[in-house]
């Protein structure tokens, strides 16, 4: 008689090869990582349709080096030696894309420069006053501010008269100078979606000791994320109308001042990234203030350079004044 073998009472079992999953998890950490490099470097092939996905991507492509060093401990952790080669693509092309930024900038060579800084102070900021003071205490030759309401306007305009006797102020934007200024006239970036009375746009000459200098300030409309994506279609026109106004400027150089409501790696500021340069060195973070994640907050130049660009300490406002210096061509 024949035995029939206990199907219960002997499990089957399947050979371990050792090292089987941790060498398929550093695959997976490899493609991830190469995925990782590709959206760093061709992030402009990303689609803006739907809901301008290529433009949220790109307002945040900074933080894609936090990715990198988490990838980087989890490929340490597994001990996976290729996902470790693999993510020297990545790391290759954030140090390519934003390394530079990291650099402190060349020190200044006391010549034909302008020390700016940009601000947007809030129309619900509770000290005027105060924020007035900081920004008098960082010593430009410049001062743009945006969100410039009744009655707080009238504190900027008496705190910043002594140390800035030049200024001019047209809607919720203004430019304060140590210098003369002439010649201005407010600039039109109103999206016709929006209604009659908004006015954000400011052209101005500045009468500077080099000569003179075409200033701009300007406050985009806001842009919001949401479920469909990022919202920023008015934003985008607003800088295509500020694009075409600086493209016909005939005084140069120029200088931009403002709050784009856009980093300058976002295609929707490519009006302006196209034609007018911007910080060679430093992040300079400025909004939210309580925890800077973007700057939107920029100062651009043509015919000049724009050095370092730094970061002041918080005010009353949401945004992060900054300021950086304009190397005048």
């Amino acid at each position: 008689m024949v035995e029939r073998a206990d199907s219960g009472s002997v499990a089957a079992e399947t050979p371990v090869v050792p090292g089987v999953g941790k060498r398929r998890r550093g695959w997976v950490l490899a493609g991830i990582a190469v995925v990782l490099s590709a959206v760093l470097g061709f992030h402009r092939l990303v689609p803006n349709w739907p809901g301008r996905m290529g433009s949220l991507l790109e307002s945040f492509l900074p933080w894609g080096g936090v990715l990198v060093v988490v990838l980087l401990i989890v490929a340490l952790v597994r001990r996976s030696a290729v996902a470790l080669v693999a993510l020297l693509l990545p790391v290759g092309v954030w140090v390519d894309t934003f390394g530079g930024l990291l650099l402190p900038g060349e020190a200044s060579g006391g010549g034909r420069e302008l020390v700016v800084v940009q601000h947007n102070v809030s129309d619900e900021n509770r000290d005027p006053a105060g924020t007035a003071r900081a920004l008098i205490d960082a010593g430009a030759d410049l001062v743009a501010l945006e969100e410039l309401v009744d009655p707080q306007v009238a504190v900027y305009e008496k705190a910043l008269a002594a140390d800035y006797p030049h200024h001019v102020v047209r809607g919720t934007v203004g430019l304060w100078s140590k210098h003369p200024l002439s010649g201005e006239r407010v600039v039109d970036i109103k999206p016709p979606s929006i209604e009659e009375g908004w006015s954000r746009g400011l052209r101005v000459v500045v009468r500077s000791p080099y000569g003179d200098v075409a200033a701009y300030v300007a406050h985009l409309p806001s842009v919001r994320v949401g479920v469909g994506g990022l919202a920023s279609e008015r934003r985008d026109e607003s800088a295509a109308l500020l694009g075409r106004a600086i493209a016909g400027e005939s005084v140069e150089p120029v200088v931009l001042l403002g709050d784009l409501n856009g980093v300058v790696e976002d295609r929707g500021l490519r009006p302006l990234t196209s034609q007018l340069e911007f910080a060679e060195s430093g992040f300079a973070f400025s909004f939210p203030a309580a925890f800077p994640l973007a700057r939107i907050d920029q100062v651009m130049a043509r015919s000049a350079t724009v050095g370092r660009i730094r970061t002041l300490p918080a005010t009353g406002s949401d945004h992060l004044p900054v300021a950086a210096r304009v190397t005048l061509g």
